[in-house]
């Protein structure tokens, strides 16, 4: 099933950090990537996110302002499970 393609939108790219807005309407994805960077993820909204990720499949819930952080490496593709949109910034560490 082909799923539409959330929104990216880049707001800051210097020396430091990659700074990346994303909104994701019910039913969209990013698509299955790989982190060039240790990254942390800041909700702007509540939402529901599907993981497809090399190990399996995980719900997870996102709450607004409750700030997660991954490792360079991690591969996955985010998944908008729920019937509302959802967004957060994405914060990688070159």
């Amino acid at each position: 099933m082909k799923r539409p393609q959330a929104v990216s939108q880049l707001q800051i790219e210097n020396s430091q950090v990659i700074v990346t807005r994303w909104d994701f309407p019910p039913g969209s994805e990013t698509g299955w990537h790989r982190h060039g960077h240790d990254y942390v993820i800041v909700p702007l909204t509540d939402g529901k996110m599907r993981l497809e990720t090399p190990e399996g499949v995980r719900d997870v819930a996102l709450a607004s302002g409750v700030c997660y952080t991954r490792m360079e490496g991690t591969e996955h593709n985010v998944i908008n499970d729920g019937h509302e949109s959802f967004s957060f910034v994405e914060v990688e560490m070159k």
